[in-house]
């Protein structure tokens, strides 16, 4: 992989860390996540509108991951073109969609413009990561932990946002908050046009090939991203419509999904620095056990306990995505974006399917015994970390 003379150099080429483009693309991740974080606190409401079940709010979620199925051939192009625009109008087209949800007069349109955000989700998460690792250096695991922040942040912020919003306008009239999208993808673009990123490959590969490279470390992550993907499920997509359930307060519910994402920031901002020093596998054993238990812990307990586990079950839960980041970028010379993308189209589509399997069973046996259900899921990935290569 090589860089020409007048784009971004290549981690082969600069070993330091660049901090300061590594934080304009953890700004960008912030900007677009806010809006695509918007659908879990308002779940609640459009329940309520639209008087679906829980395995139809379920799909919603599984719909704007649909495009990632195409990750893989995203990852393809951005291997051998320009990306920063995809970077830059991200905001944008993210906004539009998610801003217009309280106005979808049916669930067939709400379904359109989830697909319609989906795809602009699609198309920066796949190259975002890999112009972070470039410039990381030997630093990577700490550029994704920065990169992983901004997303975080973004949830965290993201639901009371939401929230806040639909108090000030109402859940029909929110929409006026896309303009912020619009001013973001506005300054991004005068940040971004004198910053060239295009990664030109030196070998031609196609998606195949790329996965035949990198499957002896895809196939491990694979079985930790599904088995994983039944707590974050669980979590982020319906812990807002769990303690509205509990409580009947929506301004709890999007609380407690803010206080999950701000321990998940903690979780990240470590992780992926302490697996520079002591190895990814090391620090995913740590979170892959602790969440389970956590998790369970959350689920039958109460008052202050349940509020002491959740901010540790937002920290080992979701401190996982760098360093898989970091293995993938570290194990995929030839062709990063491809990989990414092939692992961003396993991360959603497991995500997709798990989301409807845990909408269905909480709909037949509710979502404290559908909590209980994915902890000891979850546990099943724990193997599937010993198959994975030890620190480089």
């Amino acid at each position: 992989m090589v860089i020409s003379s007048n784009k971004l150099p290549h981690a082969d080429n600069n070993d330091k860390f660049q901090a300061g483009r590594v934080l304009v693309l953890a700004a960008c991740h912030f900007i677009h996540d806010v809006y695509s974080s918007f659908l879990a606190p308002l779940l609640p409401l459009i329940i309520e509108k639209l008087s679906i079940s829980l395995a139809q709010a379920g799909l919603l979620s599984a719909v704007m991951q649909i495009p990632a199925l195409a990750n893989p051939l995203i990852g393809k192009l951005a291997d051998h073109m320009s990306v920063r625009y995809f970077i830059i109008l991200a905001p944008l087209t993210t906004a539009v969609p998610m801003s217009l949800i309280g106005l979808a007069p049916s669930y067939g349109v709400l379904l359109i413009l989830l697909f319609f955000a989906g795809i602009s989700v699609a198309v920066f998460h796949v190259p975002a990561p890999v112009m972070v690792s470039r410039l990381s250096g030997k630093k990577i695991g700490m550029g994704m932990s920065y990169y992983m922040t901004g997303g975080e942040l973004a949830r965290t912020m993201g639901p009371m946002a939401a929230v806040g919003a639909v108090s000030v306008f109402g859940f029909e009239g929110f929409y006026p908050v896309m303009i912020i999208g619009f001013l973001a993808s506005l300054w991004l673009y005068f940040k971004f046009k004198e910053m060239p990123i295009h990664i030109n490959s030196s070998k031609k590969s196609s998606v195949m090939r790329t996965w035949r490279e990198t499957r002896s470390i895809m196939g491990p992550l694979a079985g930790i991203l599904i088995a994983r993907s039944f707590m974050h499920a669980s979590m982020t997509t319906f812990l807002p419509t769990f303690i509205k359930e509990e409580t009947g307060n929506i301004w709890i519910a999007g609380l407690a999904l803010t206080v999950f994402e701000a321990a998940g920031v903690a979780g990240i901002l470590a992780a992926g620095p302490l697996s520079d020093r002591f190895g990814r596998r090391h620090i995913l054993l740590i979170s892959l056990v602790s969440a389970p238990l956590i998790l369970i812990i959350f689920t039958v307990s109460g008052g202050f306990l349940r509020i002491l586990s959740l901010v540790f079950t937002g920290i080992a839960l979701l401190s996982t995505t760098p360093v898989m980041l970091a293995l993938v970028q570290e194990n995929s010379k030839n062709s990063p974006s491809a990989a990414n993308g092939i692992f961003m189209m396993i991360s959603f589509t497991a995500r997709s399917f798990v989301v409807i399997a845990v909408g269905i069973v909480a709909d037949f046996a509710g979502l404290g015994f559908t909590y209980l259900l994915s902890a000891i899921i979850g546990m099943l990935g724990i193997p599937f970390i010993f198959m994975l290569p030890g620190k480089k």
